[in-house]
């Protein structure tokens, strides 16, 4: 057996951007899920998606990075 070192936690959810608050809405049964707001889904044949909102990946990249990178 290998030994495993937890040397940080973090999370970007649609219940929580702090692993504090994600805990925390998941422990009193907060659903992510609801109407899509991102973008207007009409032509898909879904309605609903568990978006992470609030999140800014600026606050933790510069702006080239966070351009390149796409939000799915």
């Amino acid at each position: 057996m290998q030994r495993v070192v937890i040397t940080g936690l973090g999370a970007v959810t649609p219940i929580g951007l702090t692993v504090e608050e994600f805990w925390r809405n998941l422990v009193d049964g907060v659903s992510g899920v609801g109407p899509i707001t991102r973008f207007d889904p009409t032509g898909f044949p879904v309605r609903i998606a568990a978006e992470v909102k609030g999140f800014d990946p600026r606050d933790y990249m510069d702006f080239k990075e966070a351009r390149r990178s796409h939000r799915s």
